[in-house]
């Protein structure tokens, strides 16, 4: 497929400009190599890779010659197989030279969570997560929907005219850049092979994994639950394996990236809360892939798995274009001891407060917007102002109020801003 600007890169060129170190950090195959690459050809930085086992030898041998003498920025590739000394000579170089834009050290497991990396860098580094392709950057859309959400300048806005099969296929299809050009044989082989070098080798290099089949089975486990909570306790009753283990595993599933966390989230509501996470496969094709399931198979009517695929689809979206805004947001579900549950609760660095809903359905009915309008009251009722939008995403094409403050949306509002259609289905 042709190159795809990616929405981060200006964050990241941004970030190499003040901060001494920038850690870019996602999916093996999300895309950060080329990134990397390509910001450390217009900086005319040098560019290395530790996958490259000449390069990893050296990088393991004598840390810090190998960080020397190369034109800056230093992107270092898959930085964590250089282990806590390789971090450690960072961290001296930048001390003793406190100059802006040293390194871009880019990894495929979270920095922050690798046992063996001590070293957290704190003060002198600029995290940021490269999620794989969202539908926005294969559109080549600017999105704008989340900041009006925030803001009320979100006017309803036509259709772009996405089908619910469409949709069904944009999600099977996921955003991993080398799979969203394949027809569905290939893409299966493409996951499987995928699935087995991130288990069986990525996470082997740096973990203690002594059941690499548990571990494949775990992620299938957990794509067959996305968009729900997670009972590890059910899981290593399934999978014959200890809950110890599985709960080590599962661990190592979230800092590979390819399952995320979504916490629960509360803000002094009269009601009990219910404070368990719920758990997203990080790519709906990837997802789809495990659960060995296509667009035609979802399509068919009451299919289950369509509602939680489109739901991590929506999710995954929504995400992946708020880690390269600026906009500082956490991303929470809220559920309480009464059953009510909204999918995806938004919360900017101001207190602002965003909760949407994912609906599979193209009819969707007011009454699906009684959970918001319930957590619209009750926020006003303990913080005033703080709930600035409650947004239903569906698959159909109303758009439009749905009362104050909430509103009806097609899921492609998300890419395609005032109903313009482009890029590919």
């Amino acid at each position: 497929m042709e190159l795809v600007d990616r929405q981060l890169g200006p964050r990241i060129e941004e970030a190499l400009e003040w901060a001494r170190v920038v850690m870019l950090h996602g999916a093996r195959q999300c895309g950060k190599t080329t990134l990397a690459r390509l910001i450390a050809a217009r900086r005319e930085g040098t560019y290395v890779s530790l996958d490259d086992e000449a390069q990893r030898e050296m990088a393991l041998a004598d840390p810090l010659t190998f960080l020397l003498g190369h034109r800056h920025p230093l992107v270092v590739d898959e930085a964590q197989l250089g282990g806590d000394r390789l971090v450690r000579a960072v961290k001296q170089l930048v001390d003793a030279e406190p100059t802006p834009g040293r390194f871009l050290l880019t990894g495929s497991t979270n920095f922050l969570t690798v046992p063996t990396i001590s070293e957290s860098l704190a003060g002198r580094v600029q995290i940021f997560r490269l999620w794989p392709l969202s539908q926005a950057e294969l559109a080549g859309a600017a999105p704008s929907e989340i900041d009006g959400w925030f803001d009320g300048s979100s006017p309803p806005t036509a259709s772009a005219g996405t089908t619910r099969d469409d949709y069904l296929a944009r999600a099977c299809r996921g955003g991993y850049p080398e799979v969203v050009a394949l027809e569905a044989g290939r893409r299966r082989q493409w996951f499987r092979g995928y699935v087995e070098t991130v288990t069986q080798r990525d996470i082997a290099v740096l973990a203690d994994i002594r059941k690499i089949a548990a571990l494949g089975a775990l992620l299938r486990w957990t794509a067959g639950v996305t968009a729900g909570a997670v009972n590890l306790s059910d899981a290593a009753r399934r999978l014959q394996t200890s809950r110890p283990v599985i709960t080590s595993y599962f661990e190592w599933l979230q800092a590979v990236f390819l399952v995320h966390e979504l916490p629960a989230w509360s803000r002094g509501l009269p009601s009990r809360p219910v404070r368990r996470s719920k758990y997203h496969v990080a790519d709906s094709g990837l997802a789809a892939s495990l659960l060995q399931i296509e667009p035609g198979e979802l399509a068919r009517p009451g299919a289950p798995a369509a509602g939680p695929l489109l739901e991590t689809f929506a999710v995954n979206e929504i995400a992946g274009q708020l880690s390269a805004s600026p906009r500082d947001c956490t991303l929470s579900h809220y559920r309480d001891n009464q059953g009510r549950e909204i999918d995806l609760v938004l919360e900017d660095a101001d207190g602002g407060v965003v909760a949407v809903e994912v609906k599979a359905t193209r009819s969707p009915d007011p009454r699906q917007l009684s959970r918001l309008a319930w957590l619209r009251q009750r926020l006003d009722g303990v913080a005033p102002g703080a709930f600035r939008a409650g947004v239903l995403l569906h698959t159909g094409e109303q758009s439009g109020k749905a009362g104050d403050r909430l509103h009806l949306r097609p899921i492609d509002c998300l890419w395609t801003p005032n109903g313009r259609q482009s890029g590919q289905q």
